[in-house]
């Protein structure tokens, strides 16, 4: 799906935070009603989603870099 597009290291923080919260991300953006592409787009670094990226660094308690 996406494995063509590499994650960033922000992302890679996402995946370990949402790992430790043993949540997936398709759970994690249900539960907080963030669209699943937005979330995408920040691991995978396509757009900036400043808004999405400010809320999920909140939640998952990571600096908004």
């Amino acid at each position: 799906m996406n494995s063509k597009r590499p994650v960033t290291p922000y992302g890679w923080a996402i995946k370990q935070r949402l790992t430790e919260m043993q949540l997936d991300q398709r759970k994690f953006c249900e539960l907080y009603g963030i669209p699943p592409y937005r979330l995408s787009n920040l691991i995978h670094g396509t757009r900036k989603a400043e808004r999405y990226r400010r809320q999920i660094s909140q939640l998952l308690d990571l600096p908004p870099s």
